[in-house]
């Protein structure tokens, strides 16, 4: 088949939400739906009893939560399908904006009971900034929730977007039937429980139609009429170029858990969701029909299998054709590359594949080479662009608990904040660790992992720090000055660049008059765009 068409075929997209909206729920009914598994997993009061498909780390299993994006690709009806499902939690929020990088639309997840929520703003203003084409699933209608006329009106005005019903709801709560497809003109109605599709669907609007009365009720038919009208005269008709540039969202009603409503939303998102496009770089627009193989890296994970202690880089393809062992070059270290072992994902399945074509997300083996943020092509030197970096607002010293593990924890430490969540700094003089993060959380799950993969025991100890900034100079003689006068506040970063540590804000704007011809940034990416902290945005 041609580049073109195994473009055209192919759908990759994130899930998103709130912490316990139901997303990973989600992730598991439509792999359900798509045949790639047979029974999903539940996760009731945050402990998961089957444990879920696309949580594969041990402090997910035993959390209940997810804490690092999964990638799981399957073939449904003829389409290739690349589902990445992200952590909800706030403190892993840099792992989503990453992803958002990588796909090509969203599938975002509101919980019918809390409605729009803290982290639902924060990622949908990722997407407007990207302006990224999103679907938005209604869950959890099978409980005591808000009324639909006022859930669509907060998305609306929390969310900054319009919406257009796909899909209604028949009641909520004890009383929810299913849900009416406005475009079939359909109900759908489904057996709650059940962990396979049972399903009827009714063809019809008939109002005296028998088996609707039976399985619905005259009176909730005769409310869904009256919605019905109500919602065509109050919300946006479907606008497909509207839905593709971000301005408007299609909504669909369910429940993820008992399969209310998740048909329709995967039937409509196969049927108008953008099939890959190429990215940005600091040097031209890629386009996704290019011959010539070009892709980045967004996310780096270690230890995807403990036994083995490899490490797995993954690459989003943006153009061309990726081919197993061939020669790529590597635009940061000017060097070419070759992948024996490239691997595509269902969770922590993996198998190897032959090709990649645009919008497949595969995995790459890697021994230390690759960078989140690095770009792959076939020769041409290219830097994608957007990919976000943040500085760590939490940092931490890394205190030893167990001295004859000294070398585990090193590597650990090392290896973990590879991945993009946490930074490493070295203090001197003493060699001291520091790790910055963006959320308290992550400490748990970096002293969790290091146990538990990597054999070693550690504690933190908090530091007075409250950000981080990355330090350079056209004069190097006074960045030497600076790091000497302020030693017991600078740190070295993983490419021994110097940094930083603020213990306030006031502090920060002191130090930075009283070295002018020092340039103070967020980020360790400066080197990719500036960020240079100015005094009014102390």
């Amino acid at each position: 088949m041609d580049l073109k068409n195994e473009i055209k075929r192919r759908r990759t997209f994130a899930i998103i939400s709130h912490p316990d909206a139901g997303k990973t729920t989600l992730t598991e009914k439509l792999l359900l739906i798509g045949g790639a598994i047979q029974v999903a997993g539940a996760v009731r009061s945050n402990k998961i009893r089957k444990t879920a498909t696309s949580d594969f780390l041990e402090i997910e299993k035993q959390r209940g939560i997810s804490v690092s994006t999964s990638v799981m690709t399957l073939d449904y009806n003829g389409k290739r399908i690349n589902i990445l499902d992200t952590p909800g939690h706030k403190d892993f929020a840099e792992d989503t904006y990453r992803t958002l990088t990588a796909v090509d639309s969203v599938i975002l997840v509101v919980d019918s009971v809390k409605g729009v929520e803290e982290q639902t703003r924060k990622l949908m203003e990722v997407c407007r900034m990207r302006a990224t084409p999103v679907m938005i699933f209604i869950n959890k209608m099978d409980r005591e929730g808000k009324d639909p006329f006022d859930l669509l009106e907060e998305l609306e005005m929390e969310l900054k977007i319009a919406v257009s019903p796909f899909t209604w709801p028949i009641g909520n709560g004890v009383s929810f039937k299913g849900v009416y497809n406005l475009e079939k003109e359909s109900i759908q109605l489904y057996a709650p429980g059940k962990t396979t599709l049972s399903e009827m669907l009714l063809n019809t609007r008939d109002i005296e139609d028998p088996l609707l009365k039976e399985h619905i009720g005259e009176a909730n038919l005769v409310k869904l009429w009256e919605e019905i009208d109500l919602a065509d005269d109050l919300f946006e008709s479907f606008n497909k170029t509207l839905y593709r540039e971000g301005y408007l969202a299609p909504v669909f009603f369910g429940s993820a858990l008992n399969n209310f409503g998740i048909p329709e939303l995967f039937e409509t998102f196969l049927n108008i969701a953008p099939h890959p496009h190429g990215g940005k770089t600091a040097e031209r627009i890629v386009l996704s029909e290019e011959n010539a193989f070009s892709g980045f890296v967004f996310k780096i994970h270690a230890n995807l299998d403990p036994n083995h202690r490899n490490r797995m880089a993954f690459l989003r393809v943006c153009s061309g054709k990726f081919e197993r062992n061939k020669m790529y070059y590597h635009t940061r270290l000017n060097k070419r590359m070759r992948f024996s072992s490239p691997a595509s994902f269902m969770a922590n399945d993996k198998n190897t594949i032959e090709e990649a074509f645009p919008g497949d997300v595969i995995g790459l083996y890697d021994t230390g080479n690759l960078k989140i943020g690095d770009t792959l092509t076939d020769g041409e030197s290219l830097h994608f662009t957007g990919i976000p970096s943040f500085s760590p607002e939490i940092l931490k010293e890394v205190v030893n608990k167990d001295p004859l593990k000294t070398k585990q924890l090193e590597k650990g430490v090392m290896q973990l904040t590879d991945e993009g969540l946490a930074q490493l700094f070295i203090q001197q003089p003493g060699n001291i660790r520091i790790i910055g993060t963006v959320g308290e959380l992550q400490f748990d799950v970096i002293k969790f992992r290091l146990e538990h993969e990597y054999g070693a025991k550690c504690d933190f100890r908090a530091l007075p720090f409250v950000k981080a900034c990355w330090l350079t100079s056209a004069n190097q003689q006074k960045l030497i000055e600076m790091i000497d006068r302020r030693a017991a506040t600078i740190a070295f970063d993983k490419s021994n660049t110097p940094v930083y540590f603020a213990e306030s804000d006031w502090t920060l704007k002191i130090v930075k008059d009283a070295h002018p011809e020092v340039q103070f940034h967020n980020s360790s990416e400066h080197h990719v765009r500036e960020e240079i902290i100015n005094d009014d945005q102390e």
